[in-house]
């Protein structure tokens, strides 16, 4: 019991470190104003989007940065979004729909939408949006001066995350707090590590060049994760990438309830942790229950040192992600009790039943 409260206690302060490494060198997204004004190309798969359609779109057309095109991928909707897309078109040129004509056998439905997109673009950057992003003030030119600065091939940006129910806010924070607590994003960047290796498919950039030649999406046209990948195959590549946390003018509402979240988080969650089922299962162990054996083996002194840890831990993720501190520390629990319910239904879905998303089987 001892060597395990020891484990647990030097694995907090791991996260502690990693987490503070997170805030300190967070990255600062600045229009730099470099010279040139390259075209961007911009790349939106949507399936069943008219809730959000018309919303992204209205970002885009209203940005600070002009010079860019628009391509909609309408992955075979069967609501409103097309009819949307259709009618703001007819107010802005730079904007165009694409209409799916079917899903190819051994493609999933985005990666086959981002990789025919990608075909009908003309920009230096390409980048892709899901329809739930909002996109404000000069997050593009920002995003582009950023990734010219530091000559990457793929910048992507987790977006600050809009939580409004209760089930949102218990369920959505909790890849926030996986990511800003494991992961130094710094080393992203700096290190050649494939290991070291983040993104998230709701905001990525490309280098246009880079892109076609390494054809990132049809390389992983059949994988649920698509986003994680392509960064692996970048630094397998050894091509330059950077992931870093946004702020106020990158926002997203992921979902809208906790069933949702459960079921969206389901498909990646063990990603998180290099596709080991054992690794999540250990970290939602510790990180839930890991007080236990340190209150058991060592000193109040040291216990209250540990909670101290934990907490510190939790406050500059929830700072880093521009979570409302009070809230975060209160949903504490639940958010832990939610953690173990989507990786217990992410071991159901990958032997048990198939993962369904938008109305279709995807693994």
């Amino acid at each position: 019991m001892c060597y395990l409260a020891v484990f647990i206690f030097v694995f907090t302060a791991v996260q502690l470190l990693v987490a503070t490494t997170n805030l300190i060198f967070k990255a600062n997204l600045q229009n730099l104003n470099l010279p040139g004004n390259p075209l961007v190309s911009i790349l939106i798969p949507a399936r069943n989007e008219e809730r959000n359609i018309g919303v992204i779109l209205n970002d885009l057309v209203n940005q600070m940065y002009e010079n860019i095109e628009i391509f909609v991928f309408d992955d075979q909707s069967d609501d409103l979004t097309s009819d949307i897309v259709s009618v703001i078109a007819k107010k802005d040129s730079r904007i165009k729909l694409i209409r799916s004509e079917g899903l190819p056998a051994g493609w999933l439905g985005k990666n086959f939408a981002c990789h025919s997109l990608s075909l009908l673009a003309k920009g230096d950057y390409l980048l892709f949006l899901d329809a739930d992003v909002r996109i404000e003030d000069d997050a593009i030119s920002s995003a582009i001066s950023y990734s010219e600065k530091y000559r990457l091939g793929l910048l992507s940006i987790f977006p600050k995350q809009i939580v409004v129910t209760t089930g949102e806010k218990i369920s959505v924070p909790v890849m926030n707090y996986i990511l800003l607590s494991l992961l130094p994003l710094p080393l992203v960047k700096w290190s050649g590590f494939v290991s070291l290796s983040a993104a998230n498919g709701q905001f990525m950039l490309f280098n246009a060049q880079i892109y076609s030649r390494l054809k990132p999406h049809e390389y992983v046209k059949s994988c649920k994760v698509e986003d994680i990948e392509i960064a692996r195959y970048f630094k397998q590549n050894r091509v330059p990438i950077a992931c870093i946390t946004g702020n106020e003018s990158v926002r997203c509402r992921m979902y809208n309830s906790l069933s949702e979240a459960i079921s969206g988080f389901s498909k990646n969650i063990i990603a998180f942790f290099g596709n080991s089922f054992l690794l999540s299962l250990m970290f939602w162990l510790i990180t839930t229950f890991g007080f236990i054996p340190v209150l058991i083996s060592f000193s109040i002194k040291l216990f209250v040192v540990y909670i101290v840890m934990f907490l510190m831990m939790r406050l500059f993720v929830s700072i880093n992600s521009h979570q409302r501190i009070v809230e975060s520390f209160l949903c504490i629990i639940p958010q832990q009790l939610v953690m173990g319910v989507v990786i217990f239904l992410a071991l159901l879905n990958k032997h048990f039943f198939k993962y369904q998303w938008k109305g279709r089987n995807i693994g």
